[in-house]
């Protein structure tokens, strides 16, 4: 076996911990002058930033566990993992070390076998839910959206899909024609066949039984009726997030899944859940589908997959798995021995550290300690975690739940200069922390964001 080792006494959970008497630490006025030097000179050649980029323009330098800094000598603590990437913490010593030595050794053999790659096969056969035993590696979360899509098409002999509202999928035409984003890059109109139906939102919910409460069996007859009236009767399945992350950690009623998994069953159709973000421990399981016990037929695993190093995957379950021989699977950087080395390590620190139930106590102490702020402040609608998944709803009024964008985009950029380094989403905050966080550090974390509430909303107004 390939197993990367470590000092045996090596904890991630003890080298995760932050150390709070001198993280934040904050130097400079944010953000700091280097930093906006580097800003400048990069911008002028670096093109199409992300909105927390643009909102709160730092220049990073190091990561270490969860705690970045910058090149002004400012330290924060991580809320992103590098928008969900780096779970394990920034520079995890035994993912480092992994990928150090296949660096050193063999760093890319095309789609050949290797011995790591056969051992991370093994593994995720291992660890995977059900029959989930086909696999091929990506070096993107939508380049793998986008091969599990020519799967479904291959194992259905169909065409069409269904994505639900405010999805997010990716950023090429048939990942993008099934999410939430609109550009005229891309096209006028959706690529054919891509269709996309409302999806039970506990805190905002379309439709509602008497008593106001949601009601999913109503969803589940939209479909029916969706797919009678609203397709040409060549539809390959649903492709759909677990927890809508780009949305706002929307999370579905437990009882969602279960029952769009026998009505697919039931239609003879496939279902597909893009795990690219919930998977590898984010919300305190292998995937996010297994709180709710429902196997899917494909599944894309990615950013925590490799925490940090780029590597994507996509599984299928064992009837589906030959399809990979007719969609042109390969690709030039898809399961390289850095890449699977990255992965292999990341399932064994999660495995033998016991990780996931982490995961899932660090998301109870977040919701505890954020059902507070939602009796605290006006402003706050809805909050919500699964895991180290987390999100805070800011409205303008509780009974309307109008979105409060300005406060959000105000809440970010307040704690981000108090040293949280985090994730906005228009009128919802996105957290993000890895799951070796210790306890006193996220409830640090979560005191910041109390605090910029409290500001905000007295800036606005609204407390």
């Amino acid at each position: 076996m390939s197993t990367i080792t470590t000092d045996t006494a090596f904890s991630s959970l003890e080298w995760g911990k932050v150390d709070l008497t001198a993280v934040p630490h904050i130097v400079t006025p944010l953000p700091g002058p280097q930093s906006k030097a580097y800003h400048d000179r990069c911008t002028k050649y670096f093109k199409g930033l992300s909105g927390q980029v643009k909102l709160f323009p730092v220049t990073f330098e190091s990561g270490e566990g969860c705690v970045l800094r910058d090149v002004d000598g400012n330290s924060y603590i991580d809320f992103s993992s590098g928008i969900y990437v780096t779970t394990l913490g920034h520079c995890h010593p035994k993912i480092s070390q992994a990928i150090a030595k296949y660096a050193c050794t063999l760093m890319n053999a095309h789609d050949f076998t290797t011995p790591i790659k056969t051992e991370l096969c093994e593994k995720l056969a291992e660890v995977l839910p059900g029959d989930l035993n086909g696999f091929q590696f990506y070096d993107s979360g939508t380049t793998a959206v986008e091969a599990g899509l020519r799967v479904m098409r291959a194992a259905s002999g169909k065409n069409e899909m269904i994505s639900c509202f405010y999805d997010f999928h990716g950023k090429s035409y048939g990942s993008v024609s099934l999410g939430h984003i609109r550009s005229q890059v891309y096209g006028r109109v959706r690529a054919p066949g891509s269709h996309m139906v409302p999806r039970p939102d506990t805190y905002r919910p379309m439709f509602t039984k008497p008593d106001g409460t949601i009601d999913t069996d109503q969803y589940i007859a939209f479909y029916d009726q969706y797919l009678d009236k609203a397709t040409v009767g060549d539809v390959a399945g649903f492709c759909l997030e677990p927890i809508q992350g780009w949305g706002g950690s929307i999370m579905p009623p437990d009882d969602f899944f279960p029952k769009l998994r026998k009505f697919c069953d039931e239609k003879g159709l496939l279902l597909m859940v893009d795990e690219v973000l919930t998977s590898w421990g984010r919300c305190g399981k292998w995937l996010c589908m297994e709180h709710w016990d429902v196997v899917p037929d494909i599944v894309t695993i990615g950013k925590g997959f490799g925490n940090g190093f780029p590597v994507t995957c996509v599984a299928v379950r064992e009837p589906h798995k030959e399809s990979f021989e007719s969609i042109s699977a390969s690709s030039s950087y898809g399961g390289n021995p850095m890449a699977c080395a990255a992965a292999l390590a990341s399932i064994e620190v999660i495995e033998q550290e016991n990780l996931n139930d982490w995961a899932l106590h660090l998301g109870e102490l977040a919701n505890k300690r954020m059902k507070k702020m939602l009796d605290d402040h006006k402003i706050v609608g809805d909050v919500r975690a699964k895991g180290c998944l987390m999100g805070i709803e800011l409205v303008k009024d509780k009974k309307t739940k109008a979105p409060f964008d300005k406060a959000g985009q105000l809440v970010y950029q307040r704690a981000f200069r108090k040293g949280l380094a985090w994730i906005p989403a228009g009128h919802i905050l996105r957290m993000s922390p890895p799951i070796v966080m210790d306890e006193a550090t996220l409830l640090k974390g979560l005191d910041i964001i109390d605090e910029s509430i409290g500001e905000t909303a007295r800036e606005l107004g609204c407390a």
